[in-house]
C-alpha cells in the first residue's frame, strides 16, 4: 500500500532553463535596489509630487478632458484639430453620473464645485457645438 501512495504521489518537475532565468531576474533586481532603485525611478523622484486624489482632481480631470476635447484647451506646438463632440459630450456625461452618484454624500464646496463645473462646461460645449 505505501507502494501505492508513492506512485500516486504527484511530481513537480521544474524546467532548468526557468530556474535560469529567475535567478537572473532576481540579480538584475537585486542590482538594481543597490544602484538606487528601479529603471528609470531617478526622472520620477526630481518630480512633483502628485496632487490629493480627491473630488475635485477628478472633476478636474473630466472637464480637462471634456475641453480637450471640444478644441478649447491645446497642447503647446500642437496643431489645431476639430473638435470632438461625441467625446466631449461623453465626459459631460461622465460628470453627470458623478453628480447623480454622489448627490447627498457630498459637503456643500463638493457640490458647488461640481455643479459650477458642470455647468460651465455644457455652456462651452454649446458655444462650439454652435
Amino acid at each position: 500500500m505505501v507502494e501505492k501512495e508513492k506512485k500516486e504521489e504527484k511530481k513537480i518537475i521544474a524546467d532548468e532553463n526557468w530556474k535560469q532565468q529567475a535567478q537572473r531576474e532576481k540579480e538584475v533586481l537585486a542590482q538594481q535596489e543597490k544602484s538606487g532603485g528601479k529603471k528609470g525611478e531617478s526622472s520620477k523622484a526630481s518630480r512633483e509630487p502628485l496632487p490629493k486624489g480627491d473630488l475635485a482632481a477628478l472633476v478636474s480631470m473630466l472637464v480637462t478632458q471634456a475641453l480637450f476635447s471640444l478644441g478649447m484647451l491645446r497642447v503647446q506646438g500642437q496643431e489645431e484639430k476639430e473638435p470632438d463632440l461625441r467625446l466631449a459630450k461623453y465626459n459631460i456625461d461622465m460628470l453627470e453620473t458623478l453628480e447623480e452618484k454622489t448627490k447627498g454624500n457630498l459637503t456643500e464646496q463638493e457640490k458647488k464645485v461640481l455643479e459650477d463645473t458642470l455647468h460651465q462646461v455644457r455652456m462651452a460645449y454649446v458655444k462650439v457645438a454652435k
